[in-house]
């Protein structure tokens, strides 16, 4: 077997509290990689090892983590990234997807689809992920395979199909049937190690042959000789033939295999492991990989293989203490080694490589290279950021950057002692650096530094790192909303840009429309409208680039603009005074012109709410959300819950999860996934607009 279709790059995702740590967990422990069952509860497990993790008990920061697993003879190196499932800590996730070639999906069997189900499902949608299902959990309290397997259908619209039925269920679950070889599985040792394979209980063999029938009648869809053997004797389909079907149609994401567990019970794990080998797809699996050539811009295809020219893309910075700088790196093609010279996509500089590092998740082994398909980290890169490519100098190359949401929430922040005001300034520094959601600013009318993020909890983490890590205390200031701007009228404007200054001069004269998006897609619509060559087609590309810079400061607040469109109709020259930054001038200047008669109105972040709850506490908890501006939109009764969804601006939903606790004695749950924004009402606007956001300290 050919060393690329030894790898498998897979994450394992799920809303918070699925059990993604503890699968994980479970998979290094029968790989062999430990020897002793980590514990979320407990706090020591190898994957969350952050101290805010084991605080908290939720993964916070993706971990990356390297073992092996035997199928039919052959080893398979398994690169496993836990990513985590609250909402605050998505980009984890974004940057895990963009470099891993396939994903374990974790739903606990009681709950179903929660949001971050959602969320990261289309993230994964996204990148094209292949992946597979466990549905975990089997042994909880109102535990339902099937449910389960309908909501994911009917609310993700994916094509899942159960390749597994459990055997029992809550306190009576001891293992699967696997319906490929129509066999059970069933444990009995405490740690999960030993278990036996049977034939299926009678009272369960009506229900799995339905299902194999199912999975066949799905399989027959898309694989002819699935097709021809199902049609001629549904009995006859060779066990080999439905792997390498089950395989293809996976790989195409046609089908989403289903499996069962009970991952803390130490329950299904192993077959969770083969299936990971048999269906999730190798780097050779994958479709040619997209890169562009920085110097044409042509697109270029790349495969994966370990000779030739390098290309390998930097997913994630870690400040290690003992280690230093960590650059994790996915190499696409070619193989890095210590010694060799890299170009950086991003600077144009060439970078030299001196070490490389094996990740096992907190700790680090010294690797002699790093190949195609592989996974690894590089030692003390300098100037090296999330997202860019380190590629062959001769052949330099561009890859499909990361995308990372905006942050939403921010504070005010300033070190409690003025002697530690440096120390604060180079702590954020290499925060930021490791967590490309955060943002720091300078606020122009206080002075006040700004720290974003992407929530109330993401935030509070970064906080006390910088106590406990940096050992800098911090006074922080009211939260501040990142509320946005648009325009719900069109002007035209004619901006002219002129000066003299006794030799060459500066001119640029532009006429435009600025106007709301008509589609009311975020981001810029740039209309070039200009007939007759009144501005040479090489200025054009200035004048885009100054109204993207403007829509950074709007003119109501000062907020960024969330979306408009900008028609250029026409323009002037001077024959040798104008250029291409007089342009980008004029476009600054005729933005903050035209954008006060364009009738901007507020626009603040809005936030999916999903509480469950016992019914007894509905009434309280529905009262509350109203109070908040919040608008139902759904109830339902599902296991044994109160399901409440809703939208809330978030604004209004500082402090909830305390006011929530106390208001059902500590019975109810919460989850907050951001919507979308939406108009701020007119009275509440001027009340933020008179506050001038909130920067008083609290």
């Amino acid at each position: 077997m050919k060393r690329l279709d030894n790898f498998r790059n897979i994450g394992i995702m799920a809303h918070v509290d699925a059990g993604k740590t503890t699968v994980t967990e479970r998979m290094l422990y029968y790989t062999g990689l430990t020897h002793k069952l980590g514990s979320v509860d407990e706090g020591n497990t190898v994957m969350d090892s952050d101290p805010q993790e084991e605080k908290r008990g939720i993964t916070i920061s993706s971990a990356a983590i390297t073992t092996y697993w035997q199928l039919n003879g052959n080893k398979h190196q398994v690169n496993i990234i836990d990513t985590p499932g609250h909402v605050d800590f998505t980009a984890e996730v974004e940057r895990s997807l963009r470099v891993l070639d396939g994903a374990v999906a974790v739903f606990c069997a009681k709950s179903g689809v929660q949001p971050q189900s959602e969320t990261v499902w289309q993230q994964a949608n996204r990148y094209n992920v292949p992946r597979i299902i466990m549905i975990n959990k089997m042994d909880r309290q109102g535990a339902d395979f099937s449910r389960v397997v309908n909501e994911i259908r009917d609310v993700l619209h994916t094509n899942a199909v159960p390749v597994q039925l459990p055997v029992g269920a809550e306190d009576d679950f001891t293992g699967v049937i696997d319906l490929v070889t129509m066999q059970a599985y069933v444990w009995s040792s405490d740690d999960g190690k030993a278990y036996s394979i049977t034939g299926i209980p009678a009272h369960l063999l009506e229900d799995a042959w339905k299902a194999r029938v199912h999975l066949l009648e799905e399989l027959s869809l898309y694989d002819e000789t699935i097709f021809e053997s199902y049609t001629n004797d549904p009995d006859s389909v060779a066990v080999e033939d439905i792997y390498r079907a089950l395989r293809n149609a996976t790989l195409q994401m046609q089908v989403v295999p289903v499996l069962a567990g009970a991952a803390y019970r130490n329950k299904g794990v192993q077959p969770l492991l083969d299936a990971v080998v048999r269906y999730l797809p190798a780097p050779a699996d994958m479709p040619q990989i997209h890169a562009v050539n920085p110097e044409t811009e042509a697109d270029q295809w790349l495969t994966a293989t370990e000779d030739g020219p390098v290309a390998a893309l930097a997913f994630k910075i870690i400040a290690d203490d003992y280690a230093g700088k960590l650059t994790l790196v996915r190499v696409y093609t070619g193989t890095l080694r210590p010694g060799d010279t890299v170009w950086n996509s991003r600077t144009g500089k060439h970078v030299r490589i001196s070490r490389l590092m094996r990740i096992m998740s907190d700790k680090f082994e010294t690797a002699d290279a790093i190949t195609a398909g592989d996974i690894g980290a590089v030692v003390g890169l300098k100037d090296v950021r999330t997202g860019d490519t380190l590629s062959d100098p001769d052949q330099p190359l561009l890859l499909e950057k990361i995308s990372f949401p905006e942050p939403m929430l921010g504070y005010a922040i300033e070190a409690k002692a003025a002697k530690d005001m440096n120390k604060l300034s180079e702590a954020l520094s290499k925060l930021v650096e490791e967590d490309p959601t955060l943002q720091v600013s300078v606020d122009a009318a206080s002075g006040q530094t700004i720290l974003k993020g992407m929530g109330e909890l993401h935030l509070e983490v970064v906080l006390e790192r910088l106590e406990t890590n940096y050992n800098v205390a911090i006074n922080k200031g009211r939260p501040q909303i990142a509320y946005k701007e648009l325009f719900t009228k069109a002007v035209q404007h004619k901006e002219v840009y002129a000066k003299q200054n006794g030799g060459a001069g500066h001119y640029a004269a532009i006429v435009f429309e600025l106007s709301p998006r008509e589609d009311g897609q975020p981001g810029l619509e740039f209309v070039n409208e200009v007939t007759g060559g009144a501005i040479p087609r090489e200025f054009i590309p200035a004048v885009k680039k100054g109204f993207e810079e403007a829509m950074k400061t709007g003119a109501l607040a000062g907020y960024p603009v969330q979306s408009m469109k900008v028609r250029l109709l026409d323009g002037d020259i001077h024959a040798t005074d104008s250029h291409a930054l007089d342009f980008e001038h004029a476009a600054l200047t005729g933005f903050r012109q035209a954008a006060v008669k364009a009738a901007p109105n507020l626009l603040e972040p809005c936030m999916s709410v999903e509480v469950i709850l016992p019914e007894a506490y509905t009434g309280a908890i529905t009262g509350d959300l109203n109070r908040r501006r919040g608008m139902i939109k759904n109830m339902e009764v599902k296991a044994n819950a109160q399901h409440i969804k809703a939208e809330v601006p978030l604004s209004e939903l500082f402090g909830y999860v305390n006011t929530l606790r106390s208001l059902s004695s500590g019975r109810a749950a919460a989850t907050v996934t951001f919507q979308d924004y939406q108009l701020v009402p007119a009275g509440i606007a001027t009340e933020v607009l008179s506050k001038g956001e909130l920067l008083v300290k609290a």
